[in-house]
């Protein structure tokens, strides 16, 4: 199987930056899209950057131009790089990856367990 683990989550002020990590290990055979989601208290999950195989990139909207994804696909490494945070940008982050495996043909998405990011003063 798949397994993912996220880590580089903390606490960090306002203005300041952090950079998580998503390592996907198992047997796989390709990676597809590379996703980050964040999910705050009392709130939707929602879908922060993916990367796509081909090289695009999409960001939502609250992130544009202040977080930046990015992938190793030699390592099968997903990272964000979140500069100029705010406190609303508090949320257990997650990344989701879409692969193959050696076990099954075909494409499946796979979650890690989320990582906690507090921005506050």
């Amino acid at each position: 199987q798949v397994q993912l683990v996220e880590s580089g989550g903390g606490l960090v002020q306002p203005g300041g930056s952090l950079r998580l990590s998503c390592a996907a290990s198992g047997r796989i055979v390709s990676i597809d899209d590379m996703d980050w989601y964040r999910q705050a208290p009392g709130k939707e999950r929602e879908l922060v950057a993916t990367s796509h195989s081909d090289g695009i990139t999409n960001y939502g909207d609250s992130v544009k131009g202040r977080f930046t994804i990015s992938r190793d696909n030699v390592k099968n490494t997903a990272f964000l790089q979140m500069n100029s945070l705010k406190p609303e940008d508090t949320a257990v982050y997650f990344c989701k990856m879409r692969c193959r495996s050696t076990m099954v043909s075909f494409y499946r998405d796979y979650w890690g367990q989320g990582t906690q990011v507090t921005v506050s003063s």
